[in-house]
């Protein structure tokens, strides 16, 4: 039974909350995909964050809708010629492991030390599918981040940047500035991320927020632009693809909120948008 005292100590943990939904999707008959480390990765705590967060249940259609895309996305930039994958604040992702990859890709994941730490114990008996070096580094430390990019910039021809998860949690003074650090060499060419609108950010901020916020994960990034935002950065968004209405296409949304689709066009405002952004970067 759930620990009715776990709570989240930290943005970390919501790393075992999100691996907690990846394998209840893999245990459905129909699921849109399998992630057979889910369930070792989330562990208890995963299991029990999930079903005494507030609301932390309620929602798992928007994270199968997330990982589906996010795989989706990763899979076609590959295709069209990616050799090297950087998953920033990676967390317990496990698609090194899970996804049919080239065996000469390149994928560097980057988190806080005991992220790496735990997930490298879990996954020792395990070979990737593909190169995999992981490195501990606090996403913040700006000058440490230029030094990593910079080193990559070196070792590929072309670059995908995966943030899942990743900036709802930054200032947008915060993602401008690491918009901006991506798009200096011409060698980062797709970034794919996650957004929600400023509707949705207030919803999130009402419920599960508050008691992430508490814990040092306050959710922070809805830009009233939308994918635009990126722009002056010189990413431009080259595909969009809302959560509520993937979820809908593989019958994972709940009934009382398919009278939300059509989604609408243009900017979401107080719209309760949430969706995935392939961006590519602008010559």
């Amino acid at each position: 039974m759930p620990n009715p005292a776990v709570s989240v100590r930290g943005v970390s943990d919501t790393a075992r909350w999100v691996a907690y939904f990846r394998a209840r999707e893999t245990e459905r008959p129909d699921a849109i995909f399998r992630d057979p480390f889910a369930e070792r990765l989330a562990g208890e705590l995963g299991f029990n964050i999930a079903n005494t967060l507030t609301d932390g249940n309620k929602h798992e259609w928007a994270w199968v809708a997330r990982t589906y895309l996010f795989d989706r996305f990763i899979t076609q930039e590959i295709e069209q010629g990616a050799d090297l994958v950087l998953n920033l604040a990676a967390g317990l992702d496990a698609r090194p492991y899970r996804m049919q990859l080239p065996a000469n890709l390149q994928w560097v994941e980057v988190d806080f030390p005991e992220i790496i730490s735990y997930k490298e114990d879990l996954l020792n008996d395990v070979k990737p599918a593909c190169k995999l070096e992981r490195l501990s580094l606090d996403l913040e430390d700006i000058e440490a981040r230029r030094r990593l990019f910079a080193r990559l910039e070196s070792q590929a021809k072309k670059i995908l940047v995966v943030s899942e998860g990743l900036l709802i949690y930054f200032t947008p003074d915060a993602v401008g500035t690491l918009a901006g650090d991506l798009a200096r060499s011409a060698r980062f060419v797709s970034w794919i991320v996650d957004l929600a609108s400023p509707g949705q950010l207030r919803l999130m901020q009402r419920s599960t927020g508050k008691q992430l916020s508490e814990a040092g994960a306050a959710f922070k990034f809805g830009p009233p632009e939308g994918p635009n935002f990126f722009l002056p950065y010189r990413w431009r968004a080259q595909e969009v693809q809302g959560l509520l209405r993937t979820a809908a296409q593989f019958k994972r949304a709940p009934a009382e909120l398919l009278s939300l689709l059509p989604e609408p066009k243009g900017a979401f405002g107080n719209y309760p948008w949430t969706g995935v952004c392939l961006l590519h970067r602008m010559q």
